[in-house]
């Protein structure tokens, strides 16, 4: 019978472990991908997603096509059966629970995020870990010109023009400078936004940017990016986050509406419910790529600790989650595979970095090959070159090719074929004074306090008074949303730091109608103001 071999991950270890195992194997056993989407995301060039200097459909591959004899199943691992060799995923429309067998089992499922020690960074800022982050990212940039373009109100224009980054990794610099350069290029296209008005801004807790790069190549990309009109902040973190300001470790008060969170690496939830031994979040494997204690469990990229010596214990001790150190890992984990199912003795997995690389933006990188550091134009360029050749498929490098060259010709565009609106049901922060509405503003939601307090302001129409009442925990305003109101009559403002849930009307009267309890905790209100609520008193046996 033949060997069978998954592979949990779509990714640069996942799709090029795939591949190794098949030149290995052919067809003398069965290799299967499973990955969450039908397609392998070329992360390195999200970047250039979000800035518009290529399509989203050219940063990435089908897995079918660049995976030939290869089982690929579109599903979500739930969770690993270690003794029984059997993996669960959710599969299909109806998301029907799966069990997927194996002899020999390949972990390559990247990393997620934790925010959870900067409140209101989860809620408020945007990822770059997907393609659909990407895309998020470009649609949120044209909103924000569209929007200052046409604003009367100061703080608002200003809040809508200045745009964070945070993180001062490779992601983080690359996808500012993208940033930076999409906006530089499509000021001509507003009038009423004056250059001096764009705010852009990288934000790093460490002392420098680029860590895995030479310091001198560090400083030429902040002497790049500052010369670009980019702000960096250093030696500066994140304390807090609201859905129009970033408070910093000290103590700044920016007034932004673009967050973009590239820190924050932490397991998947998948990888914590396998039960096995963390180390700094990845899972730790011997020097063959395999997983303690588990003769054919295997595990590499973003979500293994993989040491390069024996005795590892320093930070550089251990591979980089980089596209490079994944494609080699990748194809070590398919030779030990192999040698494993053939009793032969496995060998350790021993690479030296051929170098780094990073885009600025504005036709400018960084580059050390090699151990020679290049800077500028030339650094660009290999940087282009060395991704387009990395590309899987000459059909995406040539699609790539030819985005490229057009973008060098004219100015990018500025279509907008989906804004990502905000959640119907979502959580916001806000600081001590925060504006929440002001009276006349329209009418986007019904709020509930779960933290800290609001006070609301309400004119008397008859005598012109204004009284003040103060809201806290599980209180709520908001309600004339629910009466079709498009206008609000009160002005909201949070009296301390405090965290609310929104609903859209629609979620609400949805509720009212599946749940009795919270239809009648409304109908009381409701019945004064001559409101129905959906569901009729059938429904609660009255």
């Amino acid at each position: 019978m033949a060997t069978r071999i998954v592979v949990l991950g779509g990714g640069f270890g996942g799709m090029y472990t795939a591949r190794a195992l098949r030149r290995r194997f052919g067809r003398k056993a069965e290799i299967e991908v499973i990955n969450a989407q039908n397609y392998f995301v070329f992360q390195p060039l999200l970047p250039e997603v979000a800035g518009g200097s290529i399509t989203p459909a050219h940063a990435v591959s089908p897995l079918r096509f660049v995976l030939d004899g290869v089982f690929v199943r579109k599903a979500v691992v739930d969770s690993v059966d270690f003794e029984r060799k059997v993996v669960t995923v959710f599969q299909g429309i109806q998301r029907r629970p799966t069990e997927v067998s194996y002899d020999h089992l390949v972990i390559a499922l990247g990393q997620g995020t934790d925010f959870s020690r900067m409140p209101g960074l989860e809620e408020h800022a945007l990822k770059m870990k997907t393609l659909e982050d990407a895309r998020r990212l470009r649609g949120h940039i044209i909103e924000q010109l569209e929007h200052a373009q046409v604003t009367e109100l100061p703080d608002t224009k200003r809040g809508a023009l200045t745009f964070t980054v945070v993180g001062g990794g490779f992601s983080g610099v690359e996808t500012v400078g993208e940033m930076k350069e999409m906006i530089d290029r499509s000021l001509r296209f507003y009038p009423k936004i004056d250059p001096s008005e764009v705010r852009v801004q990288l934000i790093e807790f460490a002392p420098r940017i680029l860590n895995e790069m030479p310091e001198p190549l560090a400083d030429y990309a902040v002497g790049h990016l500052e010369r670009h009109g980019i702000e960096i902040k250093l030696r500066t973190g994140v304390k807090s986050a609201t859905h129009r300001q970033l408070v910093t470790t000290d103590g700044e008060v920016i007034d932004t509406r673009t967050i973009v969170a590239t820190i924050g690496n932490a397991p998947l939830p998948v990888v914590q419910r396998m039960g096995l031994p963390l180390d700094k979040g990845r899972i730790p494997v011997d020097r063959t790529l395999r997983v303690a204690g588990h003769d054919n469990v295997w595990a590499l990229g973003d979500c293994a600790l993989i040491p390069l010596k024996e005795g590892a214990s320093e930070r550089t001790d251990f591979a980089p989650p980089t596209a490079q150190f994944a494609v080699r890992e990748a194809k070590r984990v398919a030779a030990n595979i192999a040698a494993a199912v053939r009793g032969r003795d496995l060998k350790p997995f021993a690479y030296a970095s051929r170098g780094a690389l990073a885009s600025l933006g504005a036709k400018r990188g960084v580059a050390n090959v090699f151990g020679h550091n290049i800077t500028g134009f030339p650094a660009w360029f290999i940087w282009r070159s060395y991704y387009l050749a990395l590309l899987p498929g000459i059909g995406t490098r040539i699609r790539v090719m030819i985005n490229w060259s057009l973008d060098m010709l004219g100015a990018r565009s500025l279509v907008q074929l989906k804004f990502y609106g905000k959640p119907p049901l979502r959580y916001v922060y806000y600081r001590a004074g925060d504006r929440i509405y002001n009276a006349g503003d329209r009418s986007d939601g019904f709020y509930t306090v779960i933290s800290g307090s609001v006070e609301m302001e309400r004119p008397d129409p008859e005598t012109g008074e204004t009284t003040l009442r103060v809201i806290g925990p599980g209180g709520h305003f908001g309600e004339r949303l629910i009466l079709g109101a498009t206008r609000r009559k009160t002005t909201v403002r949070a009296n301390e730091d405090c965290k609310v849930l929104v609903m859209n009307r629609e979620e609400f009267l949805m509720l009212a109608e599946g749940f009795s309890a919270f239809r009648e905790y409304f109908r009381p209100y409701m019945d004064k103001r001559g409101v129905t609520l959906p569901g009729g008193d059938e429904d609660t046996g009255r």
